[in-house]
């Protein structure tokens, strides 16, 4: 139906159910179904008609659709517009043929729509890729490469790994990003050991574990203006300059860019009869002043530490990670976390931990972002765990706390932790059994001492008293003289005769 005749319905219908109408609304519309009934042509007579053509294929006929093979045009239906042909203006055929066909002519849009014809599509092309020049191979990723590294210049990576190196490569490539050193025998790595020219300024990561160095001197790092992750693990550090990571002088060098510092296994286990140990070595370059201070991870794996020298930590403010797994720490005492604002991870795993004291629990829970992790440490289940055992029941920051389980002493072997109650934490002196045999032999021994001691002096009794009144005679003898000379020295009539006497 067409929009006026729906118009014409709605019209008639509000006007008959207005009030003051005489028919209701449902005539309205029997009279519309009605017209539209009589306006509608019979299908039979409007189904158009198909007869072959010459080319063999139906031809489209009707009353109102004449055979449009040979280009006539096509009478427009009662209420539609002048069909138009493709491609030109209304009625004209497209240019260059003798009329337009069966597929040549369209309808217009009619005039009360308010659609706009869509313009006809475009190709849609494939974006155009930027090339970007390509960077001229490097002389050491030529077929002149030296032996002893090899170069990828794709990944920007030089690797000269178990080559026996005594120094650092002088062409290096002035692209590289990642270099690997590992293996070599380089021993000491002297000041401006990767100065070149060009400089590497994009050298990022740099290996030097395994490499036997046992010194490393002030402003070794100084001309590495990227350098971001340094591993030093696996060498028997003798001498690390507390100058290494920024200059030959703190007070005009620039801060280090080092964010990742990775010193795994540095202080061997000959390590204390050498006079080496880490207070020595690596604690002085961590303390030197503000060289250090974007350090964001430190790794300490496997150093035999006994403890964290004092204020070790101090100038690390940006540390966000620290590793201290597979060491000897008995105590944090003397430690302090309270600068380390956004330290995330603190690993304590497989030390001597006995417990954590008070002022440790109140650094630790002060963190805000700290997730520390406390496995496989002797815990000593007395009455001083009393309050790391309140604690690790009420913080969040302990990661596996359900893990944690008593070392010592025997009765509470392999008990968790936060399954302890006040009650099962005392302070008895109940010792190992071995150190209850050792103390019974000790014990033995000593009394047997006593009893020979004591079975010598009852052996000798005459001879040790006839000793003693030999001392008691001398002594009173010698008190004698002393008295009679301070007789003499008092009374002044005997000290003018004993002085005539001797003229």
């Amino acid at each position: 139906a067409s929009r006026p005749a729906v118009r014409t319905f709605w019209r008639e219908g509000a006007g008959d159910s207005a009030p003051g109408g005489g028919r209701p609304a449902a005539r309205g519309l029997a009279k519309f179904l009605q017209q539209r009934r009589r306006q509608r042509p019979s299908s039979a007579s409007t189904r158009p008609k198909f007869s072959p053509d010459a080319s063999g294929r139906p031809a489209p006929s009707g009353p109102n659709l004449p055979n449009l093979r040979s280009g006539q045009r096509p009478s427009p239906a009662p209420g539609r517009p002048e069909p138009r042909c493709l491609g030109g203006a209304p009625g004209a055929p497209p240019p260059g043929t003798g009329g337009c066909g069966w597929h040549g002519w369209r309808w217009s849009s009619w005039a009360g729509s308010r659609r706009p014809p869509s313009p006809p599509l475009r190709p849609r092309l494939p974006p155009r890729r930027s090339r970007s020049p390509r960077r001229p191979p490097s002389p050491s990723c030529r077929a002149d490469a030296p032996p002893a590294c090899e170069c990828s210049e794709a990944a920007r990576t030089v690797k000269c790994v178990n080559r026996n190196l005594t120094e650092v490569p002088a062409d290096l490539p002035p692209y590289v990003r990642n270099l690997f050193l590992t293996g070599n025998q380089l021993a000491v790595l002297p000041a401006g050991a990767f100065a070149r020219r060009p400089p590497l300024a994009e050298l990022a990561a740099l290996n030097l574990s395994g490499s036997h160095l046992e010194e490393v001197r002030a402003g070794a790092f100084a001309h590495l203006p990227s350098l971001r992750q340094l591993d030093l693990s696996h060498n028997p550090l003798a001498d690390l300059s507390p100058f290494a990571f920024s200059g030959g002088n703190a007070s005009v060098a620039a801060p280090s860019p080092l964010v990742e510092l990775i010193l795994n296994r540095i202080v061997p286990p000959a390590a204390e009869r050498q006079n080496r140990s880490f207070e020595g070595v690596v604690a002085a370059a961590l303390r030197a002043g503000h060289a250090l201070r974007g350090l964001r991870r430190l790794e300490l794996v496997s150093n035999r530490l006994l403890y964290l020298p004092r204020d070790v930590l101090a100038q690390l403010p940006g540390l966000r990670h620290l590793d201290l797994r597979n060491n000897s720490l008995v105590s944090l005492t003397y430690v302090s976390f309270r600068n380390l604002t956004h330290l995330e991870s603190l690993h304590l795993e497989n030390n001597a931990l006995k417990v954590l004291h008070n002022g440790t629990l109140a650094e630790l829970q002060s963190l805000p972002h700290v997730r520390v992790f406390l496995d496989d440490n002797p815990w000593v289940c007395d009455c001083h765990m009393a309050d790391m055992v309140a604690w690790l029941k009420e913080t969040e920051v302990v990661q596996g706390k359900a893990r944690l389980t008593c070392a010592f002493p025997e009765k509470m072997r392999n008990r968790v932790l936060l399954e302890l109650n006040s009650s099962d934490l005392d302070c008895d002196p109940i010792l190992p059994p071995s150190l209850q045999t050792s103390y019974v032999f000790l014990g033995i021994v000593l009394a047997l001492i006593g009893a020979i001691f004591l079975l010598v002096l009852y052996l000798n009794r005459k001879g040790i008293k006839k000793w003693m009144h030999n001392i008691r005679d001398a002594c009173r003898d010698h008190m004698e003289g002393y008295h009679y000379r301070y007789e003499i020295n008092a009374d002044p009539r005997l000290t003018n005769l004993s002085s005539n006497s001797d003229v």
